[in-house]
């Protein structure tokens, strides 16, 4: 199972039981601006990328009540931009190094989590057109940009982070819970992973996105796997 629902989280959590989640990726908006404007940061980035996405009328940072209810759904989560949320969450943290090569952006994102007590720290490239070659070799830029994934979502995570995230903490027979799909990059780790998998999204641009995006990528896997049956 692999779906996405067009649904606020909080709506489709609140008939969930406690615990039934095994484990939950939050990346819920963490500063304020894509509701009033189609843009973030600036419009084009010092490498000439291009930022201009629509304007998104349910961008909302949340409040505690969603945390409280991720940890209520979860046996495990993690969820980005803890540091920007006034909520206890326990010591646990994901270090993401974007590698970015003197970006106007922030150098890492941080995310809390329950799976642990620790500091681990993942390095993977993520600066418009300078993207990582792999998990193993994420501070290495990739260089045929073919290879690179289209931004569609402004605050867009790449593939390999999540590939790298659920290889590490979810296990075999896990159901996945994203409460903000977004561009949908977990929704396509897990498909590659194999792990049930359900995700929300409560803008209609960006559901339909990633919908076009995931149907895209499971359409040119399965070909390539069927040419290889041949």
């Amino acid at each position: 199972m692999n779906v996405a629902y067009n649904i606020d989280c909080m709506e489709y959590m609140k008939a969930l039981p406690d615990k039934s989640i095994d484990l939950c990726l939050a990346d819920p908006p963490y500063f304020s601006g894509p509701e009033r404007r189609g843009h973030y940061g600036s419009k084009v980035s010092k490498i000439g990328v291009h930022r201009d996405y629509p304007i998104s009328p349910h961008w909302e940072v949340p409040g505690e009540e969603l945390f409280r209810e991720i940890c209520r759904v979860a046996k495990r989560w993690i969820v980005w931009g803890c540091n920007y949320f006034e909520f206890a969450f326990p010591p646990g943290r994901i270090i993401w190094d974007k590698c970015n090569q003197g970006s106007s952006f922030s150098d890492c994102e941080i995310a809390a989590t329950n799976c642990h007590k620790s500091v681990r720290l993942i390095r993977y490239m993520w600066n418009g057109m300078m993207q990582g070659k792999s998990i193993t070799e994420g501070h290495i830029m990739q260089s045929d940009k073919s290879l690179n994934e289209k931004r569609i979502h402004p605050t867009q995570k790449p593939v390999f982070l999540y590939e790298w995230l659920l290889m590490k903490y979810a296990q075999p027979g896990d159901q996945i819970l994203d409460t903000h799909l977004g561009s949908g990059s977990s929704r396509i780790a897990a498909y590659e992973l194999g792990y049930d998998f359900i995700g929300c999204e409560i803008d209609k641009y960006y559901f339909d996105a990633q919908e076009n995006r995931y149907g895209d990528y499971t359409a040119q896997i399965n070909l390539f796997r069927q040419g290889d049956q041949r």
